[in-house]
């Protein structure tokens, strides 16, 4: 980062970064075989919205409840994250005209995507989802869930976008397309290919990126996107990413702090379901089982917010809110778990 620093924060012209992170991504996620970099998850999934509409000249798209795919006006619609949190279903300041061709399901329902497609036949661009949710809590899909999808949009003529802005290289160095074998037309990334800063990419199949400005006509440019700084940053994390054994860390600490959690929670007399998946992982106080945004909203909130202020003040910072994942990286250590756990049975034990 101090050597790309010293050579200019952003140039507004690409640079050779851009290519050697491009085709390192590329290489990692099966659906990629194309890339553009933006500034953001929001970003790309605008993008990637944008593009679905002219490469199908349809308008309609489907997403799903509790999938949060950034604050573009079209994705405010039963939105998770920090919607759900505020309870704002939408949000103000978003016309009607901007969600009219937002169609929404519940999270693992394949009847209810099939019954919109036969409602709305022709008319649907493609389908967006996070493939595992963490905008609504941790949601892993259901058996055949991902796999119906990419039935359903290839039977009507639609095409299937993964938003792996949270599952990308974090479930798997593929991500949730490589973890689940099941492969959409198009891909949206975040921050963590660039390291934490501020990046997001887009991607798919060539046929549909070959749509996107100067090589075809869908406009999309970012005078920051691309910057040296973040594909400095990427480039490095993915290196990191790849060295062996690092997913199987991954995977052993965070089964660890989630099934303990599970158990702490159990021992102490409170209601809860939850898991994990590689580094991600989350709880709910319901006994569940929480399939989808409407399962999620039976959790008692009242007592999150008692559990992360507990928390908090013995110096474990969760994230803020019931409808958010969390997720463990190579900065924890087997202690930090083992200190969490510590925390969250005494914390749990005064709920």
């Amino acid at each position: 980062m101090h050597e790309a620093l010293e050579k200019g924060t952003s140039f507004g012209a690409p640079s050779v970064l851009e290519n050697v992170l491009a085709e390192m991504v590329i290489d990692a996620v099966p659906s990629i075989e194309m890339v553009r970099f933006v500034n953001s998850g929001t970003e790309a999934c605008m993008g990637v919205l944008r593009l679905m509409r002219a490469f199908s000249n349809r308008e309609k798209i489907i997403k799903f409840e509790g999938c949060y795919h950034g604050h573009a006006d079209a994705f405010l619609v039963k939105a998770g994250s920090g919607v759900a949190t505020l309870g704002l279903p939408d949000s103000p300041g978003v016309p009607k005209a901007a969600t009219s061709t937002t169609l929404t399901a519940p999270f693992n329902d394949l009847e209810a995507v099939k019954a919109l497609f036969e409602e709305n036949r022709d008319e649907i661009a493609g389908v967006i989802l996070e493939p595992v949710v963490g905008n609504a809590g941790f949601i892993a899909p259901d058996a055949g869930f991902l796999e119906g999808l990419r039935e359903l949009t290839h039977e009507y003529g639609a095409l299937l976008v993964f938003d792996e802005v949270m599952t990308g290289f974090r479930i798997a160095y593929g991500g949730a397309q490589e973890k689940f074998g099941v492969t959409p037309d198009l891909t949206t990334l975040g921050k963590v290919i660039g390291g934490g800063l501020p990046v997001g990419a887009y991607g798919g199949r060539r046929d549909i990126m070959s749509m996107v400005a100067p090589a075809g006509p869908v406009y999309q440019a970012g005078t920051l996107s691309g910057n040296p700084l973040a594909m400095t940053a990427g480039i490095k994390t993915l290196e990191l990413l790849q060295k062996p054994g690092t997913y199987e860390y991954l995977e052993r600490i965070t089964k660890k702090l989630a099934d303990g959690l599970l158990l702490i929670a159990k021992e102490t007399g409170h209601a809860v379901c939850g898991g994990q998946i590689s580094a991600m992982f989350g709880l709910f106080f319901t006994s569940g089982p929480v399939h989808n945004y409407e399962d999620a909203k039976k959790s008692d909130t009242a007592k999150f917010g008692r559990f992360h202020r507990g928390m908090l003040e013995r110096g474990v910072y969760l994230a803020p809110s019931q409808f958010e994942a969390g997720f463990t990286s190579f900065a924890h250590t087997e202690e930090d778990i083992e200190q969490t756990l510590a925390v969250a049975r005494d914390v749990m034990s005064s709920l």
